[in-house]
């Protein structure tokens, strides 16, 4: 357990965004995707997940890591399939904002869904980092209050708003963390993957990557960062890790494209470069092969089921 504090005690935790939603029109969407942490609370009626469709229904929660795609249902584990571009193009036919009046209305049919990002030591996504799969969370009003909670402060003109919200979605973080140890949930999965956050030397390969996505990022300097043989740095990161150090550093460097994207108004291009990309056409067929749609879709698309 000393471990797992250490490692809750390194999490860098950064609100995005958060806001009530309404079921417009029963859909099935076949791989949605985001790079962020979500987090779902039903206020009314049903969300379906997974291949299985499993039911998260009233007051129960769906926590989705960044970086994994799965199936999910608004409404009916029946309605129509269409696939995450398709959903993009059209999300206002089937998702939308609260209104003004019932932005702080948790009984209107719907959901409330906060994002946010955790990093360990500011370099690695601790969720995507484990491998946790998307997960349904069921009795556990202490997270569905601080979803709402956050939410309302966000919609709040109150003072210092902003570190209320940061604060809680720390608190919030922390909550699903012992969700998950509490309920004994993705064991092997923790005890495997955990155990790179302990070595100096990979943490010092994570923050140098981190500081250098538009650079020389090849083995060989790797090695050199973490003092190891640049025969032996692909194996030691990968023994460690359970990927190898240029799959990492790809989507480190499409996971800053994301924040370039809809956080600025830099061209596709100078993205690309700014993330060490020198040839733009071959930038933008990996990052449609890696999140399904095109790169001026992602900066339409400002967040996880934005209308």
């Amino acid at each position: 357990m000393e471990d797992y504090n250490k490692i809750v005690e390194s999490l860098g935790v950064r609100y995005i965004k958060s806001r009530n939603m309404k079921v417009v029109k029963p859909v099935t969407i076949d791989n949605f995707y985001d790079v962020e942490n979500t987090i779902i609370v039903v206020n009314n009626g049903d969300i379906y997940f997974g291949e299985d469709q499993e039911k998260v229904g009233e007051g129960d929660m769906l926590f989705i890591p960044g970086g994994k795609s799965l199936q999910i249902s608004f409404g009916s584990p029946t309605a129509p399939v269409i696939a995450n571009d398709e959903f993009i193009s059209n999300k206002k036919k089937y998702l939308a904002n609260a209104t003004d009046a019932e932005v702080n209305d948790f009984d209107v049919d719907g959901f409330s869904q906060v994002m946010f990002e955790a990093k360990v030591f500011d370099s690695v996504n601790f969720f995507a980092s484990l491998n946790i799969t998307p997960f349904a969370i069921r009795k556990a009003s202490k997270i569905a209050d601080l979803i709402r909670l956050i939410i309302e402060e966000d919609n709040s003109t109150k003072v210092g708003k902003s570190r209320v919200i940061k604060v809680n979605t720390d608190y919030l973080v922390t909550e699903v963390i012992r969700y998950i140890l509490d309920n004994r949930l993705f064991v092997e999965l923790l005890v495997t993957n955990s155990t790179y956050f302990k070595d100096p030397r990979l943490i010092d390969i994570f923050n140098y990557i981190k500081e250098n996505l538009g650079g020389d990022l090849s083995n060989k300097v790797l090695a050199r960062v973490a003092n190891v043989s640049e025969d032996y740095v692909g194996q030691y990161f990968k023994m460690l890790t359970g990927i190898n150090p240029q799959d990492y550093i790809e989507y480190q460097r499409m996971e800053a494209a994301v924040d370039l994207l809809r956080t600025t108004k830099k061209s596709i291009r100078d993205i690309g470069h700014e993330v060490g990309y020198k040839d733009t056409a071959y930038f933008c067929r990996r990052f449609k092969m890696m999140f399904g749609i095109p790169a001026g879709k992602m900066r339409r698309r400002e967040t996880l089921i934005n209308v």
